[in-house]
């Protein structure tokens, strides 16, 4: 099976796939979607096989209007609609107690579901013409880089899909921000997006980032989000990530310098890796722009024979927070302070 890119003006062919219960490439703003009938079991069964996803990793469900989400869920809380009214459209997953109408395996074999009303319009216009919610996690072989364009997702499912839509360049390039409500007035952030918890914070009285955004969940734990669990976004070479002082990256980037060996920076810092001999691609001058980019980076890094690449590490707030949770997982959790390195 070859797979097709379809143009926008062929989504009706998309949208027939998909309702005989076949998975769909489609673009949203985060990153492209590996889409197929919710509540289709043998259709997720599909999604599964051609990601080579683990089973317990729930899927996201995707609605184009807020009419949708409730027959998917058992209540929504007054938060949560307060939310949705704050970021819908937009680049937010809310997890719910499911009802009966999304499938056990879509939910990963959980009592909930993650929701997400994007805003992306071939994607809203995809789940209107195929009549249903579309479960779709990112739509790429798993735990590689996610896919920020067409061609990233052609390259992984080539052959094992029938279609992919085309839509362009992912303007946010990281997945969604994935929240659970605690209680009345507490939303828990479980993987980080374009959503920040500061912007939250201006909807909901507490604003918790969970434990497992910042560090590595143990085995055997049982979790709520995708990207929580598994070493994930990660291209073939060994990944390092990079904490300290731009001077300090420097040092360890010179002295690390072999063949194979790249090292993702920040824009301002090329000109410095150029005067030392450092092998380096810039990815973005902004928080924003890192996370449009650096998945693109990895990706770009992997084709050009990359060993071993060093990220120097973003901010941990804001929108860095995203670019890092996904770049601690890339890495497997290889993080180095270069600053106590030299004083080691």
């Amino acid at each position: 099976m070859k797979t097709r890119l379809l143009r926008a003006d062929q989504i009706a062919e998309a949208a027939a796939l998909l309702r005989a219960g076949e998975p769909v490439g489609m673009p949203t703003e985060t990153v492209y979607g590996l889409a197929c009938d919710a509540g289709n079991p043998e259709a997720v069964r599909k999604v599964f096989a051609a990601k080579g996803r683990p089973a317990d990793n729930p899927l996201i469900v995707h609605i184009a209007s807020l009419s949708e989400w409730e027959p998917l869920v058992k209540g929504i809380p007054p938060l949560a609609g307060k939310l949705a009214e704050r970021f819908w459209p937009g680049p937010l997953t809310m997890i719910l107690p499911r009802s009966e109408r999304i499938p056990a395996i879509t939910a990963g074999g959980l009592d909930s579901v993650g929701v997400r009303f994007p805003a992306h319009p071939l994607a809203q216009q995809m789940i209107r013409e195929a009549g249903v919610p579309l479960a779709a996690p990112s739509g790429n072989r798993s735990g590689s880089p996610s896919p920020t364009s067409a061609a990233h997702m052609l390259s992984d499912m080539d052959g094992r899909i029938p279609a992919i839509v085309e839509g362009g360049n992912c303007v946010c390039g990281v997945e969604s921000t994935v929240i659970i409500l605690d209680d009345a007035e507490t939303v828990r952030v479980l993987r980080p997006g374009f959503v920040t918890p500061e912007q939250l914070r201006t909807a909901a009285r507490r604003v918790i980032v969970d434990q497992a955004v910042l560090s590595q969940v143990t085995a055997g734990t049982t979790v709520r989000s995708p990207g929580m669990k598994y070493k994930h976004y990660a291209p073939a070479a060994a990944v390092t990530l990079l904490c300290g002082s731009r001077e300090h990256i420097l040092d360890y980037l010179q002295a690390k310098q072999g063949k194979d060996v790249y090292a993702l920076v920040f824009d301002a810092d090329l000109p410095a890796c150029r005067e030392r001999g450092i092998r380096a691609v810039p990815y973005g001058d902004t928080d924003e722009a890192r996370a449009a980019a650096f998945f693109s980076r990895l990706r770009e890094l992997d084709a050009l024979g990359a060993g071993h690449i060093y990220v120097r590490a973003p901010r941990t707030d804001g929108v860095g927070l995203a670019v890092y949770n996904r770049l601690i997982r890339a890495a497997g959790y290889d993080v180095v302070q270069t600053d106590a390195c030299e004083k080691g």
